[in-house]
């Protein structure tokens, strides 16, 4: 490392890399190439100079100036093979996030290339979200549509979370925590997912440490504990394969040993249920020679020179991963008698397996130093494809991240179309699985499936190399038996999909059922027809009002969230004469009991203000709950009868005979406050446990139970009735919540005697 001094103020320590391209920025020979160099070397450290100037004054957590952090990034680049616009980029990543600087700055200072890579790594930290779950949801949104138009995108992001998470000891307990937790579950499958191996596995490792740190810090002992010894025997493999590839006449390019990382061994310890002590194969030999022959012709001389582990050989050769990584497996008995891992490969194999996309600058033929872009037309981003397509569709954020994580983990299961075309699958996966990943069409319409010539049950579990053969109808169509055993979140989500188009006009009735008993009858064709209406359908990010009745009718929205678009939509409208209007159903009193609500909030015992030393009673066809707007009738006999607002019993309620009322705040906050009856009905799957699950959500939400009634039918959802006692509005939407995240839950709704 050197160092210039920018200002008088900071010392920036520089990388070599970047003081040379410094001194290359100021001067040109002349040539093409040199032309091309010095342009690039401009770019470069104009970047960095830019950086540099909007950074000065901001410190990372750990009191190092800022710009630190940029210039690492662009390194972990540069090492990747990244070209110019992706070395800048990872100077500029945060400037737009951290800075007053815009994208289109970005735009005219450095141009569109480096543009759309900043702007792909931007989070979408200035715009508020309901939720860290929706924040997250819709950051991973943006950047799988930055992928699909560059995928260099990602590698850039990689870097940049790969450098964070090398620096996050200096961050707060919790944070850390969440930023491990994120990067293990989305950052090093994408690592895989794109083959660049190396930081994968950094990144598997340092989010062990933050998440497991006592078992890192065992097995971190255990491997320094033993290296020696294990050096010595892989020193004496090495040797003893070195020269019996030599007198085979077979040219090794090389062959050493490697660790496996901490990370690897954690979760084989885990999978196998086993301590350290109990696992062998903590290291692997690598072999590469030139040619794909001469892959298979050393790994004869390892079978022939330790004898093979039935098993344990793998052909990634002919039959690559998902992500082009190729190389030959092969597990065998050591010197000592324990198993050693072989894997075989030629160098181009090597430079993929190490680099995976990033090859595709580093080691391209042309020596060009333009980066050719990768499209998502290219095979290997089929998992990409999908999430785009899923990202449309999937409107709850916690069910779109779950897709992520699922789609981003490691395909290991590998079987053929009877045209011997590769099918990369979950491990777990059934025929179905298989049909939906083929096309949609070919899953809905499935009548039957062949395993290699013979016909199975769809629920038949796939092995590697099976050769799968889907029959189709067209009078067939999905069951919902089927998402008891299919695995892949696609086919899940394609089955749901159809079962709930194919049920449309059902459910735009019942989404028009729900919302017509809270804004009232009267004039509501006119309503849904309105383009305050349109809005609110819009604002859902549905394209019709239909749509948002669809989506409400089989519980894809949820009512109060239709509500509350409904009001802003209104209030931004007409704020001041809006209830007599937008709420027809109601009458001259109770509208000006729902703008005025209650003339008092005396401090009272009564959760009811506005009833003080009269007797009334919460009306059983609405089951009112704090957070509802409510209305008071006096009735013959039985004193004041609570309804919610719209309930269609006061429809023919003479004006006089309404009170204006309200839930008495004072008692709701209180520490031990009222609960309310609610009666809701939830439609499931039909399987062992579904109830016993619900019931024990509930139960940690510490919700009551008041009684539980199931009924079934062969072929047809579970329907289950349950009475529950509620504190108000947001925990029952809260509850609804909960419920409906369970993969088992077709639709949940509140009923009362207004359904009836």
């Amino acid at each position: 490392m050197s160092s210039i001094v920018i200002n008088s103020t900071i010392d920036v320590p520089l990388p070599e890399w970047l003081q040379t391209c410094l001194n290359e920025s100021s001067g040109s020979n002349g040539a093409a190439a040199d032309d091309r160099r010095h342009g690039d070397a401009t770019l470069i450290c104009r970047a960095f100079e830019f950086a540099y100037r909007l950074h000065e004054g901001q410190y990372r957590k750990s009191g190092e100036p800022y710009i630190c952090h940029p210039v690492a990034v662009a390194g972990l680049l540069r090492d990747l093979g990244g070209s110019a616009a992706m070395i800048a980029a990872g100077f500029l990543h945060d400037v737009v996030e951290d800075t007053s600087v815009t994208i289109e700055e970005i735009d005219e200072r450095f141009g569109p290339e480096v543009r759309q890579l900043v702007e792909g790594v931007t989070k979408l930290s200035k715009i508020n979200f309901k939720s860290k779950t929706e924040s997250q949801a819709e950051n991973f949104r943006r950047m799988f549509l930055a992928m699909a138009q560059d995928i260099r995108v990602i590698v850039v992001k990689l870097a940049d979370r790969l450098h964070n998470m090398r620096t996050l000891q200096f961050m707060p307990d919790e944070k850390r925590r969440r930023i491990a937790q994120e990067t293990r579950d989305i950052f090093a499958p994408l690592a895989n997912r794109l083959g660049i191996w190396h930081l994968k596995w950094e990144l598997e490792d340092l989010s062990f440490k933050y998440l497991e740190p006592e078992a890192f810090r065992q097995i971190q002992q255990h491997v320094s504990e033993k290296r020696t010894s294990r050096e010595e025997k892989l020193a004496k493999a090495t040797a003893i394969l070195r020269d019996r590839l030599q007198q085979s006449g077979i040219k090794c390019l090389d062959i050493n040993g490697r660790p496996k990382h901490l990370y690897s061994i954690y979760q084989k310890m885990q999978r196998q249920q086993k301590e350290f002590n109990e696992i062998y194969d903590l290291a692997a030999l690598r072999i590469i020679v030139e040619t794909n022959e001469e892959c298979y012709r050393a790994l004869a001389v390892v079978h022939d020179a330790f004898r093979p582990i039935p098993g344990r050989f793998k052909d990634y050769i002919g039959l690559p991963k998902p992500n082009r990584y190729q190389s030959l497996h092969t597990g065998v008995i050591g010197l000592t008698g324990r198993p050693l891992e072989v894997q075989i490969r030629t160098m181009a194999m090597h430079h993929i397996a190490e680099y995976g996309i990033a090859a595709h600058w580093k080691y391209k033929e042309t020596g060009s130093s333009n980066n050719s872009h990768l499209t998502t037309s290219d095979e290997k981003f089929t998992w990409l494809r999908q999430l785009l397509e899923w990202q449309s569709d999937l409107k709850d954020a916690q069910e779109y991240l779950d897709s992520v994580k699922d789609n981003l983990f490691e395909d290991d299961v590998y079987v053929f179309t009877p045209k011997g075309d590769v099918v990369p699958l979950s491990p777990g996966s059934t025929s179905i699985d298989f049909a939906y990943r083929i096309h949609t069409e070919v899953g809905n319409h499935c009548a039957g499936a062949k395993v290699n010539g013979r016909m199975v049950p769809l629920s038949t579990r796939l092995q590697n190399g099976d050769i799968v053969e889907i029959m189709t109808q067209k009078n067939c169509h999905p069951s919902l038996d089927w998402l008891n055993f299919v695995r892949t979140s696609a086919a899940k989500y394609r089955i749901k999909q159809w079962y709930k188009r194919s049920r449309r006009e059902e459910n735009v009735a019942r989404g028009r059922e729900f919302l017509e008993k809270e804004l009232g009858k009267t004039g509501f064709d006119s309503l849904l027809k309105s383009d305050a209406m349109q809005s609110v359908a819009e604002k859902c990010n549905y394209h019709s009002v239909e749509d948002l009745l669809a989506g409400l009718g089989y519980g894809e929205i949820t009512l109060n969230l239709v509500l509350n678009r409904w009001r802003e939509v209104v209030k931004a409208q007409q704020p001041i004469a809006v209830v007599p209007q937008f709420l027809p159903k109601e009458s001259a009193a109770a509208a000006k009991a729902l703008r005025d609500g209650p003339t008092t909030s005396r401090s009272t015992d009564s959760p009811i203000v506005g009833v003080e030393g009269l007797v009334y009673h919460l009306a059983g066809c609405c089951t009112p709950i704090p957070g509802e707007a409510i209305i008071g009738v006096v009735t013959r006999g039985r004193g004041i009868s609570i309804h919610r607002q719209g309930c269609h019993n006061v429809d023919s309620v003479e004006y006089e005979r309404l009170v204006p009322v309200g839930w008495n705040a004072a008692v709701e906050n209180s520490a031990r406050p009222h609960t309310y009856p609610v009666n809701v009905q939830i439609e499931a799957l039909d399987r062992v446990g579904v109830l016993k699950d619900i019931l024990s959500r509930l139960s940690d939400q510490g919700i009551n139970v008041r009684y539980a009634q199931v009924k079934t039918a062969i072929g047809q959802p579970a329907l289950m009735d349950l009475g529950i006692d509620i504190r108000d509005r947001p925990q029952l939407e809260q509850v609804f919540t909960q419920i409906k995240k369970m993969s088992d839950i077709l639709n949940i709704r509140r009923v009362s005697q207004m359904d009836e």
